[in-house]
């Protein structure tokens, strides 16, 4: 196995981080290296490409829980793409939980690897990935929060990197778009989830998870007529829940016919409606069944397995990933084994590859 990486630890009487030491400090660590080439890293901190951690050095079950053990690092030269965490849930409408989201999932990723078999990729060696830690919140302030996490995107958005959030309930994509917007302009968004999320209002608030991609629309972040709602099921409240979505633009997919189109045909739709414009990509947990995934807050039954999610998300290479998030992971309801929180965690290391694989917008 491969996957070696570097320690970032730093005290208070070392302000610099590690990965930007002196090289003879590298030389005396054991099982940290550099690039592929197994070298030490350069002093010039434009030269460095973030790995995680040597599994065969400090085992997968020791460590920090970093995602995918990845260092945690918050200074962006050399970095290519940034897991952050949005440990937010209290626009939920039912079960909350979803603020140890993060948490749970870089748990669970400490098993990943760095090879993706299924698209030829080593997605380590491809990109250099770094944990940004979490972003600030305030519990029970949604629209504080939102001001706190656009204003924290910034530097990072400006930087160009690939963000991938771990949430986090749904609500929490509004600000991630905001500020990618100031970028990227109006994106195609892919939504794989049970919900749309489209409704104008819940208990007279605009802004929970229920109603994201609504206020998206309006404020021009998406254009509804690039993107691709898929995975909607359940019981709802009557049929202009679906309605809705469609009328503001969006395609929606709902579950049968996602099943009947398969993975190819499916992201057949996708590139034909999202073109040229970035794009950005939303996986509620809650599109998997609860048999694959109990720890959310909204669970719908007939849902996808962790099989045919990952295929739909493969059948995706080569789109230009702007941004993505993984949301709704709830760890208190979850498994003993927390399947929920390992799907998350391996949904995410898919929306790398796919950075990986396709570039960046404009690339």
């Amino acid at each position: 196995m491969t996957g070696e990486g570097h320690d970032c630890e730093h005290t208070h009487d070392d302000p610099q981080p590690a990965a930007v030491r002196p090289r003879s400090d590298w030389q005396t660590v054991a099982g940290y290296r550099g690039r592929s080439t197994g070298h030490a890293y350069s002093t010039r901190v434009s030269d460095t490409h973030y790995r995680p951690l040597d599994a065969q050095v400090i085992p997968r079950f020791a460590g920090i829980r970093t995602f995918m053990r990845a260092p945690h690092v918050t200074d962006l030269s050399g970095v290519d793409a940034v897991v952050y965490g949005i440990p937010f849930d209290t626009a939920t409408a039912f079960r909350t939980g979803a603020r140890f989201g993060p948490e749970a999932i870089r748990s669970a990723s400490a098993l990943i690897r760095p090879y993706h078999p299924a698209h030829d990729v080593n997605v380590v060696d491809s990109l250099s990935i770094v944990d940004y830690g979490d972003l600030p919140v305030s519990p029970g302030d949604t629209e504080r929060t939102y001001a706190q996490v656009k204003a924290a995107l910034g530097p990072l958005v400006d930087a160009g990197v690939f963000l991938a959030a771990l949430g986090g309930d749904h609500s929490i994509t509004l600000p991630e778009l905001r500020a990618l917007a100031e970028r990227h302009g109006p994106m195609a968004l892919v939504q794989l989830d049970a919900h749309a999320d489209t409704w104008d209002e819940y208990f007279g608030q605009k802004h929970f998870h229920g109603t994201t991609f609504r206020r998206a629309a309006e404020e021009n972040l998406l254009d509804a007529s690039s993107s691709v709602q898929a995975g909607m099921r359940g019981s709802v409240y009557g049929a202009s829940d679906l309605e809705d979505a469609r009328a503001l633009g969006f395609t929606v997919i709902q579950s049968e016919d996602l099943r009947a189109l398969g993975p190819i045909d499916y992201a057949e739709i996708v590139r034909k409606k999202a073109g040229d414009r970035p794009v950005f990509l939303s996986f509620d947990i809650d599109f998997l069944d609860p048999a694959f995934a109990p720890g959310t807050g909204t669970p719908e039954v007939a849902g996808f397995s962790t099989v045919e999610a990952l295929g739909l998300l493969r059948a995706l290479r080569g789109i230009k990933l702007a941004g993505a998030d993984v949301v709704e992971v709830s760890p208190a309801y979850d498994g003993h084994g927390h399947q929920t929180a390992l799907a998350a965690a391996n949904v995410v290391y898919e929306l790398l590859a796919l950075r990986a694989l396709g570039g960046a917008p404009g690339a």
